[in-house]
């Protein structure tokens, strides 16, 4: 199996050899076996979810749509292998998704490599039949071969087992970034790294980013980047709506655009591709482990991850360097973009990767794993299955539904008021006066009676508050005398005058009904509180009374 991969390898070489003059291969990626099992279940599950409302999809029917794609893809279909259901629309969707994510899997860089040249053709490197049992894998357990010998678990196997499952998920988030800087199209990678280290991009977010970019017709990354954008230099005009669903999630799509232009701009600033690729997975490494504590498994996986990378990266730099050859033409590096030999040392990397031996366990690829869900890492159905959305239409119990109608038929109970010494406050207080006395004063100073049928406006003659108005009191005295009561009355009719204006008329007191014609309303005020009060009503009077000052700090603290 080693030797296979290793003419795989090669036959990846051939092709980004034979493909480098045309611009549009220059940042494409290929699909891996692992990446295309996990393609084609997207896309069967899309299918089933257009079909049958359901985006799920079983195992036993992938399993079986998976052999059949290869053998059709390689034209190795025998006579008695039955189409699945619904296999042409799966198989449309298959190709659609490797068009936009700018990306190629195994297969089609075989047959491309045939094309330009005709030695694949005879089987020399590789034959059909070799590469169908690479991506295939090998087999499980076979029911011939005796079982393996039972191993007792114990907790420092257990700790070695969970070691090298974390090994894989951290190799796969530091590659995803790796592979993100090459290739933004590539939506599968970008659902592995958009919520690792935690952002609050769970799944609801990666919802509304998935149909941001379906109603844009863009990848993922652009649309997040394009919204970004548009928040910090688009202005008002350019501006994404209120009500943009990716709102909610601002602060998250911030720190991850910020981190990948962290990243691009290394990639542009140094031109040494060793210096360039060493800075870079230093900055994974210090994303991914920012608030871990060293001494985290999680964190012990990524250096020994970062550090084999680094390894990596500078072997195939050294190869690079001995397998090249003088150049025919000249490169004008004024109009070259710096980081290009970054990127193709990272393609390497990548095809490396791509090339590496599929997962034996399909379960733990395809459904996710225990270890990989602790540390944030959801698996790819869950997080293309858009989240069911609540809403008034959808079926509810007959109990509740019943109930919410009883309570919407329901007169609202009205809340019981708490009486206080602010008693003006309230409405309920409230008489209203059909007809008042209003006393008002002519040039000079002498009170005069207007009848006001106006109704709840504050009057004279009548007690507000604290403030008891005084009509022909003192008539009869001295002009020294009358004076401070008649400048008195002025100032506190004014004070009135304003506190109905900004009170208005629902909070004002009750009001005493004053007969036109009545002697009580000629009768001087003085006589009036020098008579004893019996009974009720003076004791009314007396809690109707208020110390001085009052009325505005009653305005001041209405309900």
């Amino acid at each position: 199996m080693e030797l296979l991969q290793k003419n795989i390898l090669d036959l990846v070489r051939i092709f980004r050899r034979e493909c480098r003059k045309r611009s549009e291969y220059e940042r494409t990626t290929l699909y891996g076996a692992n990446d295309m099992l996990l393609g084609l279940q997207l896309c069967m599950a899309e299918v089933n979810k257009k079909d049958f409302g359901d985006f799920t999809v079983s195992l036993s029917d992938l399993m079986e749509t998976w052999k059949y794609l290869l053998h059709e893809k390689l034209h190795l279909i025998s006579e008695d292998e039955s189409m699945p259901e619904k296999y042409t629309d799966i198989k449309h969707c298959y190709d659609t998704l490797l068009n936009k994510s700018n990306a190629l899997d195994l297969i089609d860089v075989y047959f491309k490599c045939v094309k330009k040249s005709p030695e694949f053709e005879t089987g020399k490197l590789i034959s059909k039949e070799q590469l169908l049992e690479f991506i295939l894998g090998p087999p499980v357990c076979l029911d011939d071969d005796p079982l393996p010998p039972v191993i007792p678990s114990t907790p420092s196997r257990a700790k070695v087992h969970m070691k090298s499952k974390l090994l894989l998920v951290a190799k796969r988030l530091v590659c995803g970034y790796v592979n993100l800087l090459v290739n933004t199209k590539n939506d599968l990678v970008l659902a592995h790294i958009l919520n690792v280290p935690e952002r609050g991009l769970g799944r609801d977010a990666f919802t509304d980013l998935k149909h941001s970019a379906q109603s844009k017709q863009t990848s993922l990354f652009l649309a997040a980047t394009s919204f970004i954008r548009a928040l910090e230099l688009g202005g008002k005009g350019y501006a994404p709506l209120d009500s943009d669903p990716l709102r909610k999630h601002i602060k998250g799509l911030c720190d991850f655009v910020r981190f990948t232009d962290k990243l691009e701009e290394i990639l542009g600033e140094i031109p040494d591709p060793c210096v360039a690729g060493n800075r870079i997975l230093s900055a994974i490494k210090m994303r991914l482990l920012k608030g871990r504590s060293s001494g985290d498994l999680f964190s012990v996986a990524v250096e020994e991850v970062v550090q084999e990378l680094d390894v990596r990266i500078k072997n195939i730099i050294n190869a690079q360097r001995k397998d090249a050859h003088p150049k025919s033409y000249a490169i004008n590096h004024c109009t070259a973009y710096c980081g290009r030999e970054t990127v193709k040392t990272f393609l390497n990397l990548l095809d490396e990767e791509a090339t590496s031996l599929p997962s034996r366990n399909k379960a733990d690829l395809l459904y996710g794993d225990d270890s990989a869900l602790v540390y944030g890492v959801d698996h790819i159905l869950t997080l293309f299955r858009s989240p069911e959305q609540s809403s008034d239409s959808s079926p509810k119990s007959l109990r509740h539904r019943v109930q919410k109608r009883i309570s919407e038929g329901k007169a609202k109970v009205k809340q019981t008021l708490i009486r206080s010494q602010f008693a003006c406050t309230y409405r309920e207080d409230m008489v209203p006066v059909q007809s008042t006395t209003v006393v008002d004063f002519d040039e000079h100073h002498h009170p005069t009676e207007i009848l006001d049928p106006s109704v709840r406006q504050p009057i004279l003659g009548t007690y507000f508050g604290n403030v008891q108005q005084k009509g022909n009191a003192n008539k009869g005295s001295g002009g020294e005398s009358s004076m401070p009561e008649t400048k008195c009355l002025k100032r506190k009719q004014v004070e009135l005058n304003t506190d109905n204006a900004i009170c208005g008329n629902e909070n004002e007191p009750p009001q005493k009904k004053v007969i036109a014609g009545s002697k009580t309303a000629k009768r001087p005020q003085n006589k009036l509180d020098s008579r004893p009060a019996s009974g009720k009503s003076s004791k009314a009077t007396a809690k109707n009374k208020l110390i001085a000052g009052q009325a505005k700090l009653t305005n001041f603290f209405r309900v």
